[in-house]
């Protein structure tokens, strides 16, 4: 990598080193990468990457934190690019499944309880499930006050899509990867438009 000095050289380096860590912590695992093979990756000497940052653990810090705003953006402009609540809600669900669903098969080999940083990526969660909930929140408000959703307390509404959401990862994280496919997000979104219960026939 060229070391060439500009305006916001350090910011942008910083970034590239996360995005480069991010595949090499992929492809090798946590345990099994180095800052040598990040570095390598990166065609820099390993002391070039303390100066970003304090070790494996700190850079490893900073890819969760970049993987979390990452999936937060292409959410946001899902949201940003729909009008209708019901298709932003529809889209929204069927998008942030999926993207878990990419990064269990791309980082199940780092996503590990008994990592010493499986702490840390449960409170990157929790400040973006307090996001996800405001943003869900929200979403099925507009619905109620244009008339597209049932009258219903939109706060619980939104804690229990967020929980079915949520339970919907545990088998993407912790179970072997073969044989599983998505079709269950999508019958998720089903039963949240149109629930369990038949509606009776307006004659």
């Amino acid at each position: 990598m060229r070391n060439t000095r500009y305006p916001g050289h350090k910011r942008h380096l910083r970034s590239e080193i996360i995005r480069v860590a991010s595949e090499v912590f992929a492809r090798f695992g946590y345990r099994k990468t180095t800052v040598e093979d990040i570095a390598n990756q990166l065609h820099m000497v390993k002391s070039s990457l303390y100066y970003y940052f304090k070790g494996k653990d700190d850079i490893f810090n900073a890819v969760v934190d970049y993987e979390a705003k990452k999936i937060r953006r292409k959410l946001t402009d899902i949201i940003e690019q729909n009008d209708d609540p019901r298709t932003r809600l529809r889209k929204y669900i069927v998008a942030r499944m999926q993207a878990m669903h990419d990064i269990s098969l791309t980082y199940y080999s780092i996503f590990d309880p008994a990592l010493i940083h499986y702490d840390f990526i449960e409170n990157v969660r929790k400040k973006y499930d307090r996001l996800e909930h405001y943003t869900i929140r929200r979403i099925l408000e507009e619905g109620i006050s244009r008339g597209v959703f049932t009258d219903q307390d939109p706060s619980l509404a939104s804690t229990v899509i967020c929980k079915a959401m949520k339970g919907l990862e545990i088998p993407l994280f912790w179970r072997e990867k073969e044989g599983q496919d998505f079709h269950h997000v999508e019958n998720l979104v089903h039963l949240l438009f149109y629930g369990l219960v038949k509606r009776p026939v307006v004659k």
